[in-house]
Parts: structure tokens; sequence; C-alpha cells
């Protein structure tokens, strides 16, 4: 329990409808009786009249108070609900931390002292941090999904099948001379703990998918000069986000936005046109966005027809190269590159401009055809490659109820974690003793994952991550 009490809008901006002002700490029975006259009955919302040191009315509201340890943080916790005016607010706030011991709390603190009166485990807190940051449908439901304690769940339950392996293990050397234990008590146990690494492994295998839901599916938008890049990116965000002129060049520098498609966020990044040039500015941003490009999920190479010569060749061999997934049938026609490389939508702009050499795109002795055709303009055939790149992100995300590691930090310890457990399961001649205490470093790297051990120094960083007053 903390020795200091904290208070801080809970709400959110101002000015709104209802402002909720929050206390926590030691003090927060004091602070409820100076401001609302007395403490009303635990959990029972009370009409009460909110009052400062000096007794002048702040405001007429709710007051409620909850007996910790059965709070949100664990601590008593004492709420005013006033209305949302910035200088109702202010006032409230100036006649708490007036009173002994109560000071405005920092960014995140109320669910630190969550996680450290043990409320919730840190893979809840961070789900919370998410569920603040959520903007689209699907990072709602991953990280109600994690707040909710879905991958506490996961973890917790390696940390039991760990436990009882390493008990089995030390009972077979430490009691092996008691007549109810057999000596070979820890023979199940690598079988055990094969599955084990087979689960982690296949938890691992989920980490892009989290990745996807967390940060975007990225999307590269690539071509040559004047192909109808920025036009393209203007007309999926409906607004002027990038400079369109004639002058081949004028992207320099990636460009951004993120557009929320079926409840998946999808990046889509502007590049500059992609060609040999002197230009020093140019050149940086054609190698930006050869790099945007090799880390994005998928390329839309975009061709304008009505330049054979300099545009279309480059892209073209970027497109047919590349050979369709075999087993997924419903996403036809897309090309993919090797294992790693994003897929790549070949895309044929300006339809709405008669072109007089489309025959020389390309060879009619190739195998290529373009995967869509659109006019940046018009909005023709716009509709149809939004629905495929919706699909495609879908298809990468998965299940957004999945518990899968959604942070770097997750995938790092469960990759180190399974690394001991192979450890183990590669040394089946190693002694009882190191056998237990290799499962016992196993289970350590796991702890850190729901903050049972070894997180002290992570602690300042991921609850920064929250506004003041959560």
């Amino acid at each position: 329990m903390s020795d200091d009490t904290i208070a801080a809008l809970s709400s959110g901006a101002l000015p709104s409808g209802i402002a909720v002002v929050r206390v926590s700490g030691p003090a927060a029975r004091m602070a409820m009786t100076r401001i609302a006259g007395a403490v009303p009955p635990a959990r029972q919302a009370s009409l009460r009249r909110f009052r400062g040191p000096d007794g002048r009315l702040v405001d007429r509201g709710i007051a409620v108070f909850f007996e910790g340890p059965g709070s949100v943080t664990g601590e008593d916790l004492a709420e005013f609900h006033l209305h949302g005016g910035r200088a109702v607010v202010a006032a409230m706030l100036v006649a708490l931390t007036a009173l002994s011991g109560v000071r405005l709390a920092v960014p995140g603190e109320f669910t630190r002292r969550a996680f450290e009166n043990g409320r919730i485990d840190l893979t809840e807190a961070e789900g919370l941090a998410d569920l603040l940051a959520a903007e689209t449908e699907g990072q709602r439901r991953m990280a109600v999904a994690q707040a909710g304690g879905a991958l506490r769940a996961v973890y917790e339950d390696w940390m039991r099948r760990l436990t009882h392996a390493r008990a089995m293990i030390e009972a077979s050397f430490d009691f092996a001379d008691e007549g109810d234990v057999s000596a070979d008590v820890g023979k199940g146990v690598a079988p055990a703990i094969g599955q084990l690494a087979d689960d982690m492994r296949a938890h691992l295998a989920g980490a892009a998918r989290g990745e996807i839901l967390r940060e975007g599916y990225k999307v590269a938008i690539v071509g040559a000069p004047n192909a109808g890049k920025s036009s393209l990116l203007n007309a999926l965000a409906d607004r002027e986000v990038a400079i369109v002129t004639d002058v081949p060049g004028t992207t320099r520098d990636v460009i951004e936005v993120t557009l929320d498609l079926g409840g998946i966020p999808v990046r889509f990044s502007d590049t500059a046109g992609i060609r040999d040039t002197s230009d020093l500015v140019e050149a940086i941003g054609v190698e930006r966005a050869r790099a945007t490009m090799a880390k994005a999920d998928l390329v839309l190479a975009l061709v304008d027809p009505h330049q054979p010569d300099r545009a279309l060749d480059p892209f073209v061999e970027l497109a047919t190269h590349v050979k369709h997934p075999a087993a997924a049938p419903a996403l036809d026609g897309d090309r993919t590159s090797p294992v790693g490389a994003p897929q790549v939508l070949l895309v044929r702009t300006k339809i709405d401009v008669p072109s007089p050499d489309v025959s020389r795109a390309p060879d009619s002795n190739s195998d290529f055809r373009f995967d869509f055709a659109l006019s940046a303009h018009s909005g023709e055939g716009l509709g149809a490659l939004v629905e495929r790149i919706a699909a495609l992100a879908a298809d990468a995300a998965g299940d957004p109820d999945e518990a899968v590691p959604l942070r770097v930090r997750h995938s790092e310890l469960v990759a180190d974690a399974l690394a001991i457990v192979e450890e183990y399961l590669d040394g089946p001649a190693m002694p009882a003793e190191v056998a237990a205490e290799t499962l016992r470093r196993a289970g350590n790297r796991l702890g850190a994952l729901t903050g049972q051990v070894g997180v002290e120094d992570l602690l300042d960083v991921i609850f920064s991550e929250f506004c003041i007053g959560k």
C-alpha cells in the first residue's frame, strides 16, 4: 500500500456533461469526509454538496466510496461525480490537493497501484493501455481480451505446468527414500514439457498477427514518378494528404495514413517515385521508398500505361516474378514473393484517361495481368481494391479475440523461456538437480511476463503510456 494519496480527473477531456474525479490512498476516506461532509455507505451513490477546505461550495454532485482492497486500485478510493466544466474540475482538484497528504497523480499511477496491490497483472495493465489507445474494432476486441486476462490465463497455465514438472523432478531425488514416492516419479515429465514447448511455439507463431492488430497492416504504395501514388493515397483517405502535381519527383519522403478497414488498422505509405536520379534529396526519398516496400505486408505497384517506356518494366517484373500462394484460393490472384517478402498487387492507374498505347503494357507473350485497374480521380475501381486490401488485412490479423503475443517484450520473454525449455529437452541425461534448475529458470522468464519477477525496470516505461487519471 502507498503512503500517499493521489487525485486526478479520470473521465477524460473537458468540458463534458459529467466529470469524475478520483482519489486513491490512505487519505481517501478523510478527503471524502472533508469535501462531501461524510463518507457514504460503500459502493452506494449519494447526492452531496462538495465544499473546499475554506467551506466554499465547489459543486453539487454524486459521491461514491470504495473500500480497499475491493476497489480498482486495491486501496480506499473516493469518486466525486460533478459537472464537467473546466473551472469546476480545477476548483475540485485545488480543494483536494489542499488537504494534507493528497497530491495530483502522474500518468498511469492509478493502474500502477492496481498492479502493485495485486488487482491486475502486467499483461492486463498493458491491455488497459491498449484499450485506451484503441482506434478500430479489432484493436478494441484485442485489448478487451487482454485486459480481461486472456494472456494471463495462458501464461499462468504454462507456469502451473512447469511448477508441476519441477515438483515431480525434485520429488525423485528429495524423497526417493520415502516408501510412497516412486523412484521413476519424474519419468513422465519430458513428454509433458515437450507438449508445453509445442504450445509455446504455436503461441509465438501468432506474434505477427498481434503486431498487425496493434501497429497496423502495412501497405506500401510504390511506382514510378507520376504513376498516381499520391492521388491514390488522397482518394483512400478522402482528403488532401499528399501534394499532387505534374512535376515528377514531387513526393520526397514517406507519407502515412492509417485507415480502419473492417476493424483492422491499415497503414498506407505513399513513397517517392522509384527511378535513377542525380538529385540527392530525391535519391534519399527513393531509398526510403525501397526500405518501406521491404518492410510492408502488401505492396501496391502502380503502373501508368501512358508512360510505358520509363514506368512499366520494373513493376511488371516485380509482380510477374512472384507466384500465387497455393494454399489460399480465397485470395487467388495475389502475387507473393518468397517467404517473408510482401504480397504484391499490380494496379493500373488513370483508367479515366484514354491510353494510346495500352498494347505495350505489357508484352502479350508474358503471363502478366493487372490485378486492379482504377481511377483515383473518378473513384472507378477504388472500391474493389479497398475490399481486397481489407480481406488481406483481416486474414493477416486473424481473430482479435485470440490470445497472441501483442508486444515485443511478450515475444522476447516467451522465446527466452522456450529456449530454456528446449535446453532441458535436448539434455535427457542431465542430472535431476540440473533439470529442475533449468525448468526454474524457464519459469522465471514466464513470471516476468505477468510481472511476478524481474520487471521493476520496465514499470516506469509501461505505466507512462497511460493518461493522467488512469
